[in-house]
Parts: structure tokens; C-alpha cells; sequence
């Protein structure tokens, strides 16, 4: 983070990038910029998207060394590369309309028809420009590398097209108004791009819906298939995975599972957080904590708010 990236022997520094990243880096160093805050709001948003999961993420922590979870082509590697190809598509288009990149500027004004109430402006996400430089930087080391099986290469290209599919399907029109004391009587419409955690929550969605394939031969050509003869055909739309995942509950390294001990659980929850689930059968602890927050708030004319601190006790339940 602390890097310029103004000079080329800066695209060394970065761990893990295969020789076709390095010289995409070199030619395009304005770009890092973008991409290394793409990498870090993939680790954030994915670990707050899995929060309430026995598996909340925390694998991705040493990228670019992942642990065996992320390695194997499990539905947890499918939903990070998806993420990952979205995040850095994403992060280049907003850069293009934020003025920093010098060879892209705002999006193109749409094609279709302007309705009565407002008209195209403003500045649009460069989805277009995002999804040539990201696509570019996040299939390099699956089409170059001479790691991994070729069925595992070929699930995490086709999983990145889906992060990036779904980053495209999101692009949608935001406004603001012009008109005399606020009334909106013209608006200035764009397209633009919604924040990253939406688009973790859609995958999310996929990656509970994923469908296990294999890699077999398909006519001239090795396509994707599903496991199972009574599923239905691999869209481009579906996640899919290789294998299945570990379940989480116990810490297993060779599998890359931490276990749930000691993670946080919610004893009225029904849902994949709750204390039965989340602790996989093994029973809680629970402990009492003081919290401090905002109270008694009162608005004081004009224009300010001053509130008390008010301490309550809160009761908080970790898996044994």
C-alpha cells in the first residue's frame, strides 16, 4: 500500500503475479493502483459476506498463498475468483471515471433512448475499459501458468467470466436532480456501477447454488459438465466446483479448514449462524460483555446532535 508505482521495478514487489501480469504491470502502472485496492476489498467484503458461515473467508488472508481450500477447486475457490475477477474489473472501471487513469475516461453515453424526465450526463462507470484491463489481469495465471490440473484452470476461468457477468448485469442507471428549489424537474441520468458488496451478496447466492462438474471430453474439445446425470446443463451464469469442501467444523491444515472453536454464534438464530450449526453439535460458552454506545440523543437548533454514553451488559455465546 505504501508503494508509488511510478517506476517499473515496482511490479517486483508485488508477490505471487506470473511474467504476463509483471509485463501488464509494467505497461499499464497507473493501473496498480486500482488492482491492489481491488485485492484488499475482495479479502474485506468477502470475509463480511461469510461472516455468519462456518467458512467466513479467513483462507484468503495470506493471498496470493492460499491455503488447500482455495487450491483444490472447492465452491469457497469459486466464489473468491469470481469476486476477485468482479473486484478488479470493477476498481479499474470507477478509477477510468474518477479521472485517474489517463488513457480512459467516463463510460459511453448509452445507446438506448433518453425517457421524458431526464437525459443522459454526467459520467458513467467505464465498464468496458474495466472489463478489458481486469479480465486481462485476472486470467493471465490461469491461461499461462503451468500449475494446476487443466480442469481446475478451466473452472476458474469460467467462474471469473461469472464475476464478471454479474459485475456487467448490475450496471444501472443513477440520477440527480436539477430544478428550481429541489422539485427534479430534469434529472442527469448515467450508468454506474453498485458497491462491491452487493455484487458479493449475488454470488453468494451462485455459490449456495453451485453445481460440481467434471472435465470431460465434449465432442472436439473438454467442456465443463455436471457431475450428476440428473442436473441440468452448466449455464454461464452458474458457479461451478471440482470437488467437495471440507465441512468446516474441526481445524484440519491438509484440508485448509480452521474449525468454528471460538467463533461467535447466535443462540436465536435458525439460520447457518446459529449456535447449533455454527458450533457443529458441540455446544457453547457464554460470557457477558459491557458495551458502550450512543444514547439519549437530543438535536439542538441548528444544527447539531449531543448524546450520552449509556453501558449495557450483553450477553455473547462462542463455540466450544
Amino acid at each position: 500500500s505504501g508503494v508509488a508505482w511510478n517506476e517499473s521495478h515496482h511490479c517486483r514487489l508485488l508477490a505471487g503475479l506470473v511474467p504476463d501480469q509483471i509485463q501488464m504491470c509494467r505497461r499499464n502502472l497507473e493501473v496498480m493502483h486500482s488492482i491492489v485496492q481491488a485485492a484488499r476489498q475482495t479479502k474485506n467484503v468477502c470475509q463480511k459476506t461469510f461472516t455468519d458461515m462456518r467458512w467466513n473467508c479467513s483462507s484468503i488472508q495470506r493471498a496470493p498463498s492460499f491455503s488447500p481450500d482455495l487450491l483444490k477447486g472447492t465452491r469457497e475457490s469459486a466464489f473468491v475468483y469470481a469476486l476477485a475477477a468482479a473486484a478488479v474489473t470493477r476498481s479499474i472501471a470507477r478509477a477510468c471515471t474518477s479521472g485517474e487513469l489517463p488513457l480512459c475516461s467516463c463510460g459511453s453515453i448509452p445507446s438506448e433512448v433518453p425517457g421524458p424526465d431526464f437525459r443522459w450526463g454526467g459520467c458513467g462507470d467505464n465498464l468496458r475499459y474495466g472489463l478489458q484491463l481486469g479480465a486481462a489481469f485476472a486470467d493471465s495465471p490461469l491461461k499461462s501458468s503451468k500449475l494446476g490440473t487443466q480442469a481446475l484452470k478451466a473452472m476458474n476461468l469460467h467462474n471469473n467470466a461469472v464475476g464478471r457477468q454479474v459485475l456487467s448485469d448490475s450496471l444501472d442507471t443513477k440520477c440527480k436532480c436539477h430544478g428550481v428549489s429541489g422539485s427534479c424537474s430534469v434529472k442527469t441520468c448515467w450508468k454506474g456501477l453498485p458497491n462491491l458488496d452487493e455484487i458479493a451478496s449475488d454470488l453468494k447466492s451462485k455459490y449456495l447454488a453451485a453445481i460440481k462438474v467434471t472435465h470431460r471430453l465434449v465432442g472436439p474439445r473438454k467442456q465443463l459438465i455436471p457431475k450428476e446425470m440428473d442436473v441440468r446443463p452448466v449455464k454461464e451464469t452458474d458457479l461451478v466446483y471440482l470437488i467437495n469442501s471440507p465441512d468446516y467444523c474441526m481445524p484440519n491444515l491438509h484440508l485448509g479448514s480452521l474449525g468454528t472453536q471460538d467463533r461467535q454464534c447466535n443462540k436465536t438464530s435458525v439460520g447457518s449462524d446459529s449456535c447449533n450449526l455454527m458450533c457443529c453439535g458441540r455446544g457453547y460458552n457464554a460470557y457477558t460483555e459491557e458495551v458502550v454506545e450512543r444514547c439519549h440523543c437530543k438535536y439542538h437548533w441548528c444544527c447539531y446532535v449531543v448524546c450520552k454514553k449509556c453501558q449495557r451488559k450483553v450477553e455473547r455465546y462462542v463455540c466450544k
